[in-house]
């Protein structure tokens, strides 16, 4: 009997911390209506005494908990991030090791904004293939990597973590995907950049917190992204419910909706409380969509995921939930 994997449960866990757009505006030259008009963005989460292990074990406890499975059912944990505690050991072990996942192997999974839908289709296929059940998890603390006195980056990102388990299941979920990258443009979106410290280095002036080319962003999402979606879906746009796209900006969102010719209100969006969150931001889309009834996870709904950010990444993937 052939399988694939089905989403059958999801959490999100995010910082207890609300930052307004107004609390901001007392760090940098900013306002709630300059924000507002520009990113759809309200309010952040940010984490004050948490790294990303500690929202995604969060997040890893309430699957466990909200399915009634022990963590050693699980053969597989994902993590997509990044903004990991360490470069080893991947927040993943450190997942695993935490709920006691005895059973599972585990790997974290670097591709920004596009790491949820790479993720996802890598543990789909994971469970085509020798696994049972498992999750995938995007966890960020943006809050680490942004500088907070650079208007044009600070006053979008915010932190958090969302996940889902995937379980076997006779039926396909995943209908179509494509998986994408440019790495000649990763230029466009940088962070963490690690210097090299040996003793016979030579001088390094690059810089680490996190840079953004904002239109050249916005550009690529509107052209690039819309062409993958629209590529994909084009023989069944009208039987897709909703479309959960990276929680990057309100007007991406108009744009792609316009141009795809999709109603607006069929794109669900949340970045007005939570910010860019990176690789969380579709599984947070989510989770929320499911815990307010919009989305069922009872095998009815169509609907379009993608991610889209640096590498630069992009993933496309059309799946009936």
């Amino acid at each position: 009997m052939k399988k694939y994997g089905k989403i059958t449960a999801t959490a999100s866990f995010v910082p207890e911390k609300i930052v307004k757009n107004d609390d901001l505006a007392q760090l940098m030259a900013t306002s709630d209506d300059w924000i507002k008009s520009r990113t759809g963005i309200l309010e952040r989460r940010i984490a004050t005494s948490e790294n990303t292990s500690d929202l995604c074990i969060g997040v890893a406890e309430k699957l466990l908990l909200k399915s009634q499975l022990t963590a050693e059912d699980l053969d597989f944990i994902i993590v997509a991030t990044m903004t990991p505690d360490y470069m080893t050991p991947s927040v993943a072990c450190m997942v695993q090791g935490a709920i006691g996942a005895t059973n599972a192997f585990a790997f974290d999974l670097s591709a920004a904004c596009t790491g949820f839908v790479y993720a996802l289709s890598m543990a789909e296929k994971l469970i085509q293939t020798t696994a049972q059940k498992g999750i995938v998890i995007g966890g960020e603390v943006l809050s680490k990597v942004v500088d907070w006195q650079d208007r044009s980056t600070a006053v979008l990102f915010g932190d958090g973590a969302a996940g889902v388990l995937l379980e076997a299941s006779e039926i396909p979920m995943i209908k179509k995907e494509k998986l994408s990258a440019d790495g000649t443009k990763g230029a466009a979106l940088t962070s963490g950049y690690v210097k090299n410290t040996n003793p016979f280095k030579e001088d390094d002036t690059s810089f680490s917190y996190l840079k953004m080319a904002g239109r050249e962003i916005f550009d690529f999402a509107t052209r690039d992204v819309v062409n993958a979606i629209d590529q994909l879906v084009v023989e069944d746009k009208e039987k897709i419910d909703f479309y959960l796209l990276h929680q990057a900006n309100a007007r991406i969102l108009d744009k792609v909706a316009r141009k795809l010719k999709v109603p607006r209100e069929r794109f669900l969006q949340n970045m007005d409380k939570y910010g860019n969150t990176s690789a969380a931001s579709i599984p947070l889309l989510l989770d929320e969509a499911v815990r307010a009834g919009v989305i069922r996870l009872d095998g009815t709904q169509n609907v379009v995921f993608s991610g889209f950010g640096g590498g630069l990444t992009w993933g496309v993937m059309q799946a009936t939930l």
